[in-house]
C-alpha cells in the first residue's frame, strides 16, 4: 500500500482498492517522487528535516493532519534538531523559505518573481529555489489526490 492509499484510508478489497490497483502505476510514481523530492540523495541546501518540516506545514494546512504526522515522523528521523544556536543570516533564509511555501500552499497565485527574488536575497540560489518549489507542488498534489480518495471513500459508504 503506498502513503496515498494510507492516508486516504483505503481499505483492501474495497471498490475504492480495486479502482486504484487499476491505477498502481500512477500511485507507483506518486510514491516515487515523495521519495525524490523529501529523501533525496542530495538535498542541496534545503536539509531532510527542513523539508519534513515544510511538508508538515503544508498538511497541516490543508487539513490532512494524518499525513502532517507522518512528516512530523521523517523530521524526527532526520535527526535534524532545532538549534538554539543559529546564525542570524541561517535564520533569515530558513524565514525566507517558510514565507514561499506558505505563498505555495495557501495562495500560489499571487505568488510573482518579486517572490523569488526575496528567496534570492535570502541567499538561496536557483537549485534550491527550484527543490522548494518541487516540494510545495508535491506535497499540495499529495493532498489533492489524498482529498479527493477520502471524499470517493465516503461516497461509497
Amino acid at each position: 500500500m503506498t502513503l496515498i492509499e494510507h492516508m486516504a484510508g483505503i481499505r483492501p478489497g474495497t471498490p475504492l482498492a480495486q479502482a486504484m490497483a487499476a491505477r498502481a502505476e500512477i500511485l507507483r510514481l506518486s510514491q516515487a517522487a515523495h521519495d525524490a523530492v523529501l529523501l533525496p540523495k542530495k538535498p542541496g541546501g534545503i536539509s531532510h528535516g527542513l523539508r519534513a518540516a515544510l511538508a508538515a506545514r503544508m498538511a497541516r494546512q490543508n487539513a490532512q493532519p494524518r499525513l502532517a504526522e507522518h512528516y512530523d515522523e521523517l523530521m524526527r528521523r532526520s535527526g535534524e534538531m532545532q538549534d538554539s544556536d543559529v546564525s542570524l543570516r541561517e535564520q533569515t533564509r530558513v524565514a525566507a523559505i517558510v514565507t514561499h511555501a506558505d505563498l505555495l500552499t495557501l495562495r500560489p497565485r499571487d505568488a510573482t518573481r518579486n517572490d523569488i527574488e526575496a528567496l534570492r536575497r535570502a541567499g538561496l540560489g536557483e537549485p534550491d529555489i527550484v527543490r522548494l518549489a518541487e516540494l510545495a507542488a508535491f506535497v499540495n498534489y499529495q493532498v489533492r489526490v489524498i482529498k479527493g480518495l477520502q471524499g470517493l471513500g465516503e461516497a461509497k459508504r
